[in-house]
């Protein structure tokens, strides 16, 4: 009879977070440089989500203006929208 704890290794779709496979090759290239800057401090704990969000934000600042742009514009129309159907 096959051992039930080995038989899941083969088909499970997601590999263990503490695999060796999954830290060394990072999906997009914002990953590997914020694996780059986390293994220069390896020291430090590593950056919450909201403090790498905050990073990207300010890095990629023109688009986070425009898309701020887009849904004030969006919500300001549907808004005056609702306003003009429910008069």
């Amino acid at each position: 009879m096959p051992d039930p704890t080995n038989a899941n290794l083969a088909t499970d779709p997601v590999p263990d977070a503490a695999s060796p496979a999954t830290s060394a090759t990072p999906a997009t290239p914002e990953a590997a440089h914020a694996n780059a800057e986390t293994a220069e401090t390896s020291g430090e704990p590593k950056p919450s989500y909201v403090k790498l969000a905050m990073r990207n934000m300010v890095r990629k600042g023109g688009q986070s203006l425009f898309h701020f742009g887009l849904t004030t514009v969006g919500l300001l129309g549907l808004f005056v929208g609702l306003a003009y159907l429910t008069r």
